[in-house]
């Protein structure tokens, strides 16, 4: 069989309206679980990744809030947290659609290798969270947090996102998969970051790019297709202005030469389009940036963008 890895965006697996409430995340995995099981029809097993943005920014509030009553946990710890929470909520829809009950998905927690040098850790750059007011951040920003003006209006909170060196354990991933089991869920909100010190492991206060960790799984496990699905229809370029137009395909190096012109920000488009790239550039044979109601059209080509190996004059 065929190898898919599925990124699910932590903004695609968060409820777009209302409270983030364990209902609210199972009913948003139930409704992504079409996809998954159209790759299932055409013959590909599945590494499920997820982002956790939202989710690890609501754990983190939470944490915060109650620091007068409960220690407040390290956010290596949270994105643990929300790796097997949301893991869960998947496994529960998979379960519930797979018409052979005896064949479950199987959700890890996975650790993923960075550098501890890395200038992230300086400079950060990955928004977690709500978005909070002007008065909140700057409160925010007294107690040590890093805030910014997100585009949509408000201010989220920026942690540090290293890139991922090394998915720990992936051998055993892919004894999983050859066992049989249909789905496997691991790299999870990007993997808990750690560093490797000594011969020992610690993990760091940060939160890896889910894309940049699926492109490397995709990669270590030779997989074909790697489909990234966020809250977007498509990749744009001059996205949020006049001259905004949608990409139906194109090539690797097209999509890195638009990268490196600024086309597509760090916080956002930017990780998905440098994993499609290395994914593409490390064997894989397509790269499909989707939402998740167009993500079953994408896979004929009918929606979403498409990135395909080779150079513009191919």
């Amino acid at each position: 069989m065929k190898l898919a890895v599925v990124a699910l965006g932590g903004n695609a697996i968060a409820p777009p309206t209302g409270p983030l409430t364990w209902a609210s995340q199972l009913d948003v995995a139930r409704r992504l679980t079409p996809p998954l099981l159209a790759l299932r029809e055409r013959d590909y097993r599945l590494i499920v990744t997820h982002g956790n943005g939202p989710q690890v920014g609501a754990l983190l509030s939470q944490s915060e809030i109650a620091a007068g009553e409960v220690a407040p946990s390290p956010l290596d710890v949270l994105v643990a947290q929300t790796q097997a929470q949301i893991g869960y909520a998947i496994q529960i829809a998979l379960l519930e659609a797979l018409e052979d009950p005896g064949s479950a998905p199987v959700a890890l927690v996975t650790l993923v290798a960075v550098d501890p040098t890395d200038p992230e850790f300086h400079t950060p750059s990955k928004p977690i969270g709500p978005l909070v007011s002007e008065s909140r951040a700057r409160e925010l920003e007294r107690l040590g947090a890093t805030m910014a003006e997100d585009p949509r209006g408000g201010f989220r909170r920026l942690v540090p996102s290293p890139w991922p060196l090394e998915v720990v354990g992936v051998s055993h991933i892919r004894e999983i998969l050859e066992g049989g089991a249909p789905v496997v869920i691991a790299g999870g909100g990007g993997g808990v970051p750690v560093v490797r010190e000594r011969g020992r492991v610690r993990g760091v206060e940060a939160v890896v790019d889910k894309d940049l960790t699926s492109s490397l799984l995709a990669r270590e496990l030779g997989a074909e297709l790697l489909l990234l699905l966020t809250d977007v229809p498509h990749v744009s370029l001059d996205f949020g202005t006049e001259r905004e137009r949608a990409l139906g395909q194109l090539t690797a190096r097209e999509a890195e030469r638009h990268l490196l012109a600024g086309q597509f920000p760090p916080g956002s488009m930017g990780p998905k389009i440098r994993g499609a790239v290395d994914f593409l550039d490390g064997g894989g044979s397509l790269a499909i940036i989707v939402d998740r109601d167009g993500a079953i059209p994408a896979l004929e080509g009918g929606a979403g963008t498409r990135i395909v190996p080779g150079t513009p004059s191919d």
